[in-house]
């Protein structure tokens, strides 16, 4: 543990010098030509955004591109009109991941939302009301072991994916959120530039969420970084068009993409109760023991048809809009119909 915490705090402080030198280099000088230099230390955030978002799209490309090149689950249709229909579909998904991954959507977080949990905790800390810091909690447990900056990152790992396990049931359980999450379930060529294929109200929704959640337990700002920084990279996996699996116990351990490709099957994913209900399966983003727990996994080696079953022709075909501002303007009509019909 000692040597797995030693190597924690050598990343961390690579990291944190790579973060620097191109905030020095590129981000501070551009700031102070256009004239926003109040914005220097909120620049200096985003730029550890940027920094791994450009790793992130290293090891994607890097790592699992491969994986999906050399096993795919799905393979490219021969027919030209249908291959060409999938790499538009596939192209939308990777503008999405390009939207997340190099801070834009969270720029536009920091310029809309920040400002109101500034304003609340820090009436919360006036009022003598701090956060509660989950690492100091956990420190005196086991000296040496637990009051290690690992641990206190596992510890806030275990706790986010919890929260991202019931968050996403939720996603699945209210007819009004269905309404915005579905456009993420509406791909039916799912690869690993999927994972960021949402609506941006359901965003925003879920990242508000995570950053109270951080607020609360006491998330270090680095950390918080690094936490969502994991679970984005494993969820661009667990997309992946690759018949990749991790064999009876592993898929028990970390979800992968067998796993997570049951979650977006049709009929699967998406219903629990026959056709038309809400609910479905295999919620977990990193770990499955949540769906053991609360009775939601399935397991299985088949590798089924992704989507939602009102696009087939049969069930009406339904349409979830091609480019990004049309699935974008679809969800909206799809979460208001269904509140004027309730």
């Amino acid at each position: 543990m000692h040597v797995l915490s030693s190597v924690f705090d050598w990343i961390a402080d690579v990291f944190g010098l790579a973060q620097q030198w191109l905030y020095e280099a590129a981000v501070q000088p551009l700031l102070f030509s256009m004239g926003w230099g109040a914005y220097l230390e909120d620049a200096f955030d985003a730029t550890g955004w940027l920094l791994v978002g450009l790793i992130q799209l290293v090891v994607i490309v890097a790592l699992i591109g491969p994986l999906q090149r050399w096993w795919p689950g799905e393979a490219a249709p021969a027919d030209p009109a249908r291959r060409a229909e999938r790499r538009h579909a596939i192209f939308i998904d990777f503008l999405y991941t390009l939207l997340h991954r190099l801070g834009l959507f969270r720029v536009g977080l920091f310029l809309a939302i920040d400002p109101l949990w500034d304003a609340l905790f820090g009436g919360l800390a006036l009022a003598g009301y701090g956060a509660w810091h989950l690492d100091q909690w956990i420190a005196p447990w086991w000296p040496g072991l637990t009051d290690t900056a690992l641990a206190g990152f596992i510890a806030y790992l275990v706790v986010f994916d919890l929260a991202n396990y019931l968050l996403h049931r939720a996603q699945h359980q209210f007819e009004w959120w269905w309404a915005l999450h579905s456009l993420h379930h509406s791909q039916r060529h799912m690869t690993m530039w999927s994972d960021s294929r949402n609506h941006l109200l359901d965003d925003l929704l879920i990242d508000s969420a995570f950053v109270l959640l951080a607020r609360l337990i006491g998330v270090a700002p680095g950390q918080f970084v690094a936490l969502v920084a994991l679970s984005q990279l494993i969820e661009n996996l667990a997309h992946a068009n690759t018949r990749l699996h991790f064999g009876w116990l592993g898929e028990r351990l970390l979800v992968g993409p067998r796993f997570h490709r049951l979650h977006h099957a049709i009929g699967v994913g998406h219903e629990s109760k026959g056709q038309g209900s809400l609910g479905g399966h295999n919620f977990a983003v990193l770990l499955p023991v949540w769906d053991l727990l609360f009775r939601s996994a399935h397991f299985g080696a088949e590798w089924p048809a992704t989507g939602i079953r009102d696009q087939l022709p049969e069930a009406g075909g339904r349409d979830y809009g091609r480019g990004f501002w049309r699935q974008q303007w679809l969800g909206l009509q799809r979460l208001f119909s269904r509140r004027q019909a309730g």
